[in-house]
């Protein structure tokens, strides 16, 4: 196989590791994106020169969802290459072991499949120089954690790539949103980083998508691609704050241990914006706050704008009690959930509301928000990524919901 030329985020790529380079002080890589666009070859063929350049009688790891995969997606790609550069290699099938003499060193690489969770025992024991690990979002979290740990030799790093998942996958938080806190660099791949691609491929390759699919397959984006309960919506339905509103509420889905979530609704030319937020995750926080100061947060949330009414939660009585001693009118919040969901999807189809651009948790969740899809049908809610998602359906079922009218029917006694 020959190259004619690499992408510049494949040069990258290629030369992270080497001394003088900027990129030299990191850790780890990690390389995401679309289908097709070039980080696979870039990633295995780095590793390997990596490897070989700076150790020598070495173990190295390289992981898959199966070994098969990894033979066909990236060994059968990459030791060729490494053949034509002057490498000798050899794999022993039977021991799922490649042994590599280049440049001078020797190293070897033993090739691992995390199919399950009982897949990590078979990586405990052994030490790394560093690990590779070819569609990272396809293992278990226990085998790619106890991948990770084996790697303690001195200068040894961790080698990711993967297309997305959903914005919930635990590889995601864990490490793309934390890569500068793990000194880990991130690179995300477009089609557009693959040179070997014509653009009448990446063309037919863009008409095979929509929607979500689209997003996740093609511009490589993390979201959710099943099951999302408002899935119409897209980033384009995002909106700015209007500089003048004529009517304002709040709406609150309170937790202690669960988060907190608190929308600012301001309406504008008969359109509702939820234009601000608060959002507490004690978890996260390792804290609790009080009632006290989550009345305080909304009163800061509010600023000096009248608030017609604070739609909360009906199960917070402890909380209500004290809006109410604070002053603010407060109203019991209707809760019926797929009533609520069905006007809240309704609204958000015709514009009567808008999620503003600043409203990072609500926007987060609009991407997380599932149905629990266990028993097949959509009769239910998964209970997780739902408080921002609960407050603004709040908001929506109390103030904007149909005013439902009564009648009572009675017959007359007829008289003889």
């Amino acid at each position: 196989m020959t190259f004619r030329k690499f992408s510049e985020k494949q040069r990258r790529v290629l030369t992270w590791w080497m001394p003088g380079n900027p990129d030299h002080g990191k850790e780890a890589i990690i390389c995401d994106g679309a289908v097709r666009s070039g980080k696979t070859m870039a990633m295995g063929l780095s590793f390997f020169l990596w490897a070989q350049s700076c150790f020598d009688g070495k173990k190295f790891g390289v992981c898959g969802k199966t070994i098969q995969s990894l033979r066909r997606n990236v060994l059968s790609e990459i030791l060729p290459v490494l053949e034509g550069l002057g490498a000798v290699w050899q794999e022993k099938r039977s021991e799922n072991l490649v042994t590599v003499q280049f440049l001078g060193h020797e190293n070897w690489f033993y090739i691992f499949g995390g199919r399950d969770e009982s897949s990590a025992s078979l990586i405990q024991g052994i030490t790394f120089a560093g690990v590779l690990l070819d569609e990272v979002v396809l293992m278990p979290r226990s085998f790619v954690e106890q991948a990770c740990a084996r790697c303690s030799v001195a200068g040894s790093r961790l080698w990711f790539n993967c297309n997305p998942a959903g914005p919930s996958h635990w590889f995601y938080q864990v490490w793309i949103q934390e890569a500068e806190n793990r000194n880990c660099l991130r690179l995300h791949f477009t089609m557009e980083d693959n040179p070997s691609l014509t653009p009448k491929i990446r063309e037919r390759y863009q008409r095979l998508y929509t929607g979500v699919f689209y997003r996740r397959f093609i511009l490589g984006q993390w979201a959710q691609a099943e099951g999302r309960v408002y899935d119409f919506f897209t980033p384009e339905m995002v909106g700015k704050a209007p500089e003048h509103c004529d009517k304002w509420y709040v709406s609150c889905d309170y937790g202690t241990v669960n988060p907190t979530s608190m929308g600012l609704w301001g309406r504008s030319s008969g359109v509702w914006y939820r234009v601000k937020e608060f959002y507490f995750s004690s978890r996260q926080a390792q804290r609790q706050m009080t009632d006290e100061e989550y009345a305080q947060s909304l009163a800061t949330l509010a600023g000096k704008r009248q608030i017609a009414a604070v739609i909360v939660d009906p199960s917070a009585a402890s909380f209500m009690e004290v809006l109410r001693r604070k002053g603010w009118r407060v109203q019991k919040a209707n809760n019926d959930v797929l009533a609520g969901i069905r006007k809240t999807s309704d609204c958000l189809k015709n514009g009567r509301i808008v999620i503003c651009e600043g409203c990072t948790d609500c926007l987060r969740e609009m991407e997380e928000y599932v149905w629990d899809l266990s028993g097949g049908s959509r009769e239910r809610v998964r209970k997780e990524h739902d408080h921002a998602m609960d407050d603004m359906r709040y908001f929506v079922a109390t103030v904007l919901g149909e005013k439902q009218h009564s009648f009572a029917a009675c017959t007359a006694e007829r008289k003889m």
